[in-house]
């Protein structure tokens, strides 16, 4: 392979380098207006009377939306709204605008004027009465019977203010699942400890903010440039919730996008919907940019909550039995709270270990606060958090060393488990060996210490997917094409979210088909550039899209050595020839592909194909450990070190594997000791901006190192797996293992703020 293996140069680094590249913020059009949005400033209320016509009054004010004069179709925002698979039905509980906001933000209205300025004037002259309504926060407390009904309409009619359907996922390995043989599994056991976890909401602070512009035109097409994930299914909503062809509506990207983390995989909050809903009325175009404070309040954050497990083990370590339950508060709208809770369950409880017995139990609850969605890790780090803390406590109650503990029951290819598809290759003991050599790890662990600053050791380990294959609709297609010049385009509906994905995507598609680099161009995140495309999500982009290159490329390239072995060209035996570096030779002859290109095109001739294909999925493993330091005195928690060991099947690009996992570590570590929304009854979130949320600052980043495992997966092209969400994921269970390693004390809720630390400390007597 001349290109999968090595450092490439991101493609897109010029632009984004010389500040040439385009974002949605950049977009301008001719005519275009301003848009601004009039929110709730309660939790839960009826909205009794609006009176917008002070607002159409004022001069520059084009128009006015409400949910008197916009449809109020119901729909997801989420992508799960086109992509659940049947039987299942999304949960449509949201529309552009209410008359019954439930959280803190919900939209009420909105105008489109000539100016920022004038718009922002004009919500402010909207006049409303309220009803204040009944509101609920808390998760637990939602489940109580007699909490107020955040969603009478949608909510589970058996579980009260459960979105959609409780989440069950079960497993028997030598017998069908009943709770009763579980609880035959537990019985097996000689030890059973249980873990508690609570988890904070936490943000995906993306640099860019949502925004979106929209152009209606008269002919009944809709033009939308966004910051979407997820292009062709956001096409798909806007035009299910407007009533509009899909044929009329095209949404791509302006190509780029300033993070993502899962935020606007699907409507970028409501700002796709917003800007059509105006534009349409105002038959111009219409821009939207939300404010940082917008982004924060009223788009989806991480879902916060309660994990429980229960764990149960023979006296040597060997685990038997399993049994969590995640009560997470998913908001005032669905969005993704089934989904999410299903792959909490499945990757983030069940899916790094062999164990017989197996019980999850998932409460996505509607609460009056704003929605929770997809946050990098879908699930999987609430789910691992707690399993981690039950194998750290397990391995204390055993005294036994919690690495050879996780190592003697990690999931191995052959196990029976209940992935609907094979596990693949796995390098979870390899990852564990080389990030427990890294952190030196039984030089430090167990170290009794004394005085004021003490320093432990902790490590965690996890799973996650490569796509969302099986469990929801998800398919890539690509169109590539050799220019008559014989250099290769891909088109493709995936965005390029800031990984480099799409350089990658060309390293891979170029050594799949003998073709320079240096020639080859992808068009990108737009839905009229090529079928349908599910979007950048799931750890899916480099491991997806490539499996479907891989069927194009063979075809692609059997059509150019068929071609050139007709008579007029090399004149031999089609199964002789080979395609490298763009040339083509076998039997003692060649041609380049240019030349080959080129004559093709004056017959009327050109080479190119079109591929669809539902992606395999493969389970990437990682381990994590970390180093950290307690302040005993002032309860500060300084993580000093992560050493992540990442089973990635096969490097593609190292550089920006290495970029993935640290980028993901670092949310960890935030997520871990210093991130968290804070709620104000009858405000709202607190956290209404980067001044008041505690991202991780130059002073609070650990030495990261990146140890990239390759155990060459059966399925993904290359031997490939994905990698984009597994970064996150155990690095909040690694540094809770180090910090009672350093104390003495273990941890039950996140993040380790110096008041919790204090606090915690003291209840056990060690200050």
């Amino acid at each position: 392979m001349k290109y999968v293996g090595k450092n490439i140069p991101r493609n897109d680094g010029f632009d984004k380098a010389t500040g040439l590249g385009q974002f949605t913020m950049d977009v301008s059009m001719p005519h275009m207006l301003y848009a601004r949005v009039l929110r709730s400033p309660y939790a839960h209320a009826k909205v009794v009377k609006i009176d917008t016509s002070a607002a159409e009054a004022l001069p520059g004010v084009v128009t006015v939306c409400t949910f008197e004069n916009t449809t109020n179709k119901p729909f997801n925002t989420s992508a799960t709204m086109v992509t659940t698979p049947r039987p299942a039905e999304p949960v449509r509980d949201q529309t552009i605008f209410t008359d019954e906001p439930k959280y803190i933000g919900d939209e009420v209205a909105a105008v489109a004027a000539e100016t920022e300025a004038i718009a922002a004037e004009a919500i402010k002259r909207i006049k409303v009465e309220y009803e204040v309504l009944p509101a609920v926060y808390d998760p637990v407390e939602a489940l109580k019977p007699d909490s107020p009904e955040v969603q009478p309409l949608y909510g589970n009619k058996e579980h009260h203010n459960v979105c959609g359907e409780i989440v069950r996922v079960t497993f028997c390995e030598h017998e069908p699942y009943s709770d009763e043989a579980l609880e035959r599994g537990f019985a097996q056991a000689d030890v059973i400890v249980d873990a508690d976890i609570k988890l904070p909401r936490v943000k995906q602070c993306q640099m860019e903010v949502h925004a979106a512009v929209a152009s209606y035109k008269a002919n009944g097409t809709l033009e939308i440039i966004s910051t979407t994930q997820t292009p062709t299914p956001t096409k798909m909503i806007v035009a299910y919730a407007f009533d509009l062809p899909e044929s009329k509506v095209r949404v791509r990207n302006p190509p780029y996008l300033g993070g993502g983390f899962g935020v606007r995989i699907g409507i970028s909050g409501k700002a796709e919907l917003l800007a059509a809903a105006l534009s349409m009325k105002a038959l111009r175009p219409v821009k939207i940019v939300y404010s940082r404070e917008e982004d924060f309040i009223a788009s989806d954050t991480r879902h916060g909550g309660y994990m429980h497990a229960r764990l149960g083990a023979k006296k040597d370590g060997t685990f038997l039995a399993l049994d969590t339950t995640a009560k997470l508060n998913t908001g005032a709208y669905c969005t993704f709270g089934v989904e999410l809770l299903a792959v909490c369950g499945v990757c983030g409880t069940a899916g790094t270990y062999h164990i017989p017995y197996l019980r999850y139990m998932g409460y996505p609850v509607y609460t009056n606060q704003q929605t929770a969605g997809a946050f990098r890790g879908f699930g999987t780090p609430q789910g691992t958090a707690v399993v981690e803390a039950c194998v750290d406590k397990l391995a204390k109650v055993l005294d036994m060393d919690p690495i050879r503990l996780r190592k003697m029951n990690t999931m191995k290819p052959d196990d029976k488990n209940f992935f609907p598809f094979s596990v693949g290759s796995v390098g979870t003991n390899e990852c564990l060996d080389k990030a427990a050599a890294e952190i030196g790890w039984y030089e430090k662990r167990g170290k009794v210490q004394t005085g004021n600053k003490r320093r432990g050791v902790g490590i965690a380990c996890n799973t996650h997917v490569s796509n969302a294959a099986p469990f929801c609709v998800d398919y890539n297609a690509v169109n590539m094409i050799i220019e008559q010049d014989g250099s290769l385009r891909i088109n493709t509906a995936i965005p390029e979210i800031g990984p480099g994905s799409t350089t990658a995507l060309i390293q891979v598609a170029c050594d799949l088909l003998g073709v320079p680099f240096e020639t080859t161009t992808i068009i990108f995140g737009d839905s009229a550039a090529a079928p349908f495309d599910i979007g950048s999500h799931a750890t899916r982009t480099l491991y997806s899209v490539s499996q479907v290159m891989e069927d194009a490329a063979a075809e692609l390239k059997a059509d150019i050595l068929s071609y050139a072995a007709g008579k007029d060209f090399l004149d031999t035996d089609a199964s002789a020839l080979t395609l490298e570096n763009g040339i083509i030779s076998g039997n003692g002859k060649e041609m380049t592909l240019k030349a080959l290109a080129y004559e093709a095109h004056l017959k009327g001739k050109q080479f190119l194909v079109s591929k669809c294909k539902v992606p395999d999925n493969s389970l990437p493993f990682a381990a994590q450990a970390a180093e950290v330091e307690v302040d005993m005195e002032l309860g500060l928690v300084k993580v000093l070190k992560i050493a992540a060991a990442h089973d990635v099947g096969k490097v593609i690009n190292p550089r920006l594997c290495e970029g993935q996992v640290e980028g993901g570590v670092l949310q960890g570590v935030g997520w871990a000791v210093r991130e968290e929304m804070t709620y104000e009854e009858g405000k709202g979130f607190y956290n209404t901006g980067f001044h008041k949320y505690m991202l991780p600052t130059a002073d609070d980043h650990p030495e990261i190192i990146s140890i990239l495992v390759e155990s060459n997966d059966p399925k993904g092209t290359f031997g490939m797996k994905g990698i984009g969400e597994v970064g996150c994921i155990p690095t909040l269970p690694a540094i809770f293992s180090a910090v009672e390693d350093a104390t003495g004390v273990r941890f039950e809720e996140a993040p380790l703020t110096p008041d919790r630390v204090l606090a915690g400390l003291k209840a056990a007597g060690k200050i």
